[in-house]
C-alpha cells in the first residue's frame, strides 16, 4: 500500500512535465469578441488549426508561448479534412516533438491554449481507433480516432499526446460534440499542399444534392430505396454541360450507389479531375444514364 501514493505522484508529475514541455508549440488564435481557439506551431513560421473553428478572415492575431502577440496570415484552408494553415511573419522556436500512433485504451493528453501564452490540459483515453474514413465533404482522414474526454471550445485545434509524449494529431469536434483527432498522417499529407497552393484540388460536378426516397414504382428496377436529388446546378459546371437538370435523382456514379453519400464523396478526390463519370439517374419517371466530366472544384 505504501507504494501506491508514490506511483500516483510519479504519474501526476509526469503528466505535468508533459504539459509544461508542450507549451512552446501551443498558440492561441484570437477570434472576435475576445474569444480564441488553439493552434499548433507546426513549423517555425506555421501554425496549424482546426479549419471549422476559424472565421473567414485573411489575418489573425496569434498569442505564442510567453504571451507574445503577432499577426499571422491565412495561408490555406481545407474544409474537407478540417485543416487550416496560418503563416507567421517571422519564425519562432517550436518544441520538437515525436510522432506516435494512436492505440485504443492508451492515455491521451489534449493540450489547449489559455489565451495569454500558457496552456490548458485534458486527460482521457483513446476510445476508438478505426480505419481511414471520408468526411461529408469528401476529405480522406487516415484513421478514425475518438477520445474519451471533454474539450472546451477554445481548446479545439490543440495537439494530443500519449503517455510517452508522442503526438498523435490535432483535436477537433465531430458530430454531437464528440472529440476526434486529425491524425499526423493526414496533417503531413494536407499541410504541404495548403502551403504550396492554399487549397486542395478535388473533383466537382457542380450540383447541390439532397437525399430523397426513390419512388415506390421504381424501387425494384432501381434496386435501391434512396438516391440524391439535384436541387441546383452551377452555371457552366460539368453537370450543366452534360444536360443534368434540377429534379433528376442520381442513383449511382460509375456503378457506385448514392445510397451512402460519403462513399460517393471519396470518388471525387484530386485524382478524379478530368475523368469521365457515368451517372445513372431517374428523370420523368424513367431511368437514364448520362456521362459527364469531373472538373476541379472552384476555389470559391
Amino acid at each position: 500500500m505504501t507504494d501506491k501514493p508514490n506511483q500516483l505522484v510519479q504519474f501526476s508529475n509526469a503528466l505535468s512535465a508533459h504539459v509544461e514541455a508542450t507549451k512552446p508549440i501551443v498558440a492561441a488564435i484570437r477570434l472576435a469578441n475576445e474569444r480564441h481557439v488553439t493552434g499548433i506551431v507546426w513549423k517555425p513560421d506555421v501554425v496549424l488549426a482546426s479549419e471549422q473553428s476559424l472565421s473567414r478572415r485573411d489575418e489573425f492575431e496569434v498569442v505564442a508561448a510567453g504571451g507574445s502577440v503577432t499577426t499571422a496570415k491565412t495561408a490555406g484552408r481545407d474544409p474537407a479534412t478540417n485543416i487550416a494553415i496560418l503563416r507567421l511573419p517571422a519564425p519562432i522556436a517550436p518544441f520538437s516533438f515525436d510522432k506516435s500512433e494512436a492505440r485504443a485504451g492508451t492515455v491521451a493528453i489534449a493540450i489547449g491554449a489559455d489565451g495569454i501564452g500558457g496552456a490548458s490540459a485534458r486527460l482521457g483515453i483513446v476510445n476508438i481507433v478505426g480505419p481511414e474514413w471520408h468526411s461529408i465533404r469528401g476529405g480522406l482522414i487516415d484513421q478514425r480516432i475518438e477520445l474519451d474526454l471533454r474539450l472546451a471550445r477554445h481548446e479545439e485545434g490543440g495537439p494530443v499526446f500519449d503517455a510517452t509524449g508522442g503526438c498523435i494529431g490535432m483535436t477537433t469536434f465531430g458530430p454531437r460534440g464528440r472529440v476526434l483527432v486529425i491524425p499526423q498522417a493526414t496533417i503531413e499529407r494536407i499541410a504541404p499542399l495548403l502551403l504550396k497552393d492554399g487549397r486542395v484540388a478535388r473533383g466537382w460536378l457542380g450540383v447541390t444534392l439532397q437525399a430523397v426516397a426513390v419512388p415506390d414504382a421504381l424501387r425494384e428496377t432501381a434496386n435501391q430505396s434512396s438516391g440524391l436529388m439535384v436541387m441546383s446546378i452551377a452555371k457552366d459546371g460539368p453537370a450543366a454541360k452534360a444536360g443534368i437538370v434540377a429534379g433528376d435523382i442520381i442513383l449511382s456514379v460509375d456503378g457506385m450507389s448514392t445510397h451512402r453519400f460519403r462513399k460517393i464523396a471519396r470518388h471525387f478526390g484530386s485524382e478524379s479531375i478530368g475523368r469521365k463519370a457515368d451517372l445513372r439517374l431517374i428523370r420523368g419517371g424513367a431511368m437514364i444514364t448520362v456521362q459527364t466530366s469531373i472538373a476541379e472544384r472552384p476555389a470559391a
